[in-house]
């Protein structure tokens, strides 16, 4: 197996950005269904407007130049191209940081937040709690092989994610996820548990279900339902859609780009929680950055493996190798965390908003992991 780490940069094809725009101005659009707002899905007029700008307005070449501004590497593990940003901090003394993302989100999840953490200085942070920041791609997104095979899990790519961090001579290093990277955080630390120094996830951990219910307090109770009534709980079941027939509906999220958007639309709303405009909680550009990797990619449907090679849903359980702190405790609820973790650092008051939230609040996200890390350094 080769070791070698090579230099990548991302050059799109002249050929498939101008595929990419027939595509999208021979759009064939259908009616708008009868129902209110968003009640029959991501209305006509809204995703025609997105649409438009994508086609006319949005620049991919200037964003494709920005995230390769990123040192940006590939490497062979498990048999597996791997696709991976590595950002060293000039600060002495920076703890390295592995930054796992999620679905349907990309490395580019991190673009807002990796110089907050490199470079704490110069964002109204202590430069003594900098990081050396790495972002793999999972498997099956972006720029990283497709999984061979099936029966892929969280624990592999965790495992994978520890070989990275080993081939980089990185000997001591947190961890950090949400969404899927909340379940690959957890089993880096049981993997590498000599290494891993602290776990740090956005959220998750310690959420109640049925089973909890008689033991819970009329408070945890009332969160309970109030978690229960959320729109991304509620929504479009990618679950068990991704898990039954992922191929199925992958002809029309890679045929066509007004599909994949729609698709990409509909889950980061109902992912927003904010009672905002999505656009008013993540930028259009950066949003349609991440749109325009899957499809220049062809990644939207082997991103779906976690989904199609798991047996149903369960919340991420954590682990007590090593100290656990997350970004946002509620819905969760400590003492259900605490079964399973040990929990460091569990704020009540972040701000929150949108699932992706180092999309949404970066700065308080690098804050936050800063917080975090300066106890378990």
């Amino acid at each position: 197996m080769s070791t070698e780490i090579r230099p990548f940069q991302i050059d799109i094809a002249p050929v498939d950005l101008d595929d990419l725009n027939n595509r999208l101005d021979r759009t064939r659009w259908p009616q708008q269904l009868p129902g209110d707002g968003w009640s029959r899905g991501v209305p006509v007029a809204y995703l025609r407007e997105l649409a438009d700008y994508w086609r006319n307005e949005y620049d991919w070449r200037r964003h494709e130049a920005r995230l390769n501004e990123f040192p940006q590497f590939m490497t062979e593990i498990d048999g597996q191209e791997i696709h991976f940003l590595h950002v060293r901090s000039a600060e002495p003394g920076a703890l390295p940081l592995i930054l796992t993302h999620g679905w349907p989100n990309s490395f580019v999840e991190f673009t807002d937040l990796i110089a907050r953490l490199t470079d704490p200085r110069a964002h109204g942070g202590d430069p003594a709690q900098a990081f050396h920041v790495v972002v793999p791609s999972v498997p099956g997104f972006g720029f990283s092989a497709p999984p061979r095979g099936t029966g892929w899990t969280a624990t592999r790519v965790a495992q994978m994610w520890a070989e990275l961090m080993r081939r980089l001579g990185y000997e001591r290093y947190g961890t950090q996820g949400g969404d899927f990277g909340a379940y690959v955080a957890p089993e880096m630390a049981k993997t590498a548990p000599d290494h891993v120094v602290g776990v740090y996830i956005i959220s998750g951990l310690g959420f109640p279900t049925e089973k909890d219910l008689p033991e819970m307090t009329e408070d945890e109770r009332a969160a309970y339902t109030q978690l229960m009534e959320q729109d991304w709980m509620n929504g479009v079941d990618h679950h068990a859609l991704l898990r039954a027939a992922p191929q199925t509906f992958t002809y029309g999220w890679h045929d066509s780009p007004v599909a994949a958007l729609a698709w990409m639309t509909q889950k980061f709303h109902e992912f927003n929680a904010s009672g905002k405009p999505l656009e008013q909680v993540i930028d259009r550009d950066l949003f349609l950055t991440n749109v325009s990797l899957y499809w220049f990619t062809g990644t939207f449907g082997t991103s779906a493996w976690p989904y199609y090679d798991s047996t149903g849903f369960g919340w991420p359980e954590g682990q007590t190798a090593t100290p656990t702190g997350v970004y946002s405790g509620p819905p969760g609820i400590r003492r259900l965390a605490e079964r399973h973790n040990t929990i460091l650092h569990w704020p009540e008051d972040n701000p929150g908003g949108h699932h992706f939230i180092a999309m949404d609040q970066p700065d308080h996200l690098a804050a936050d992991i800063r917080a975090f890390f300066a106890k378990v350094r």
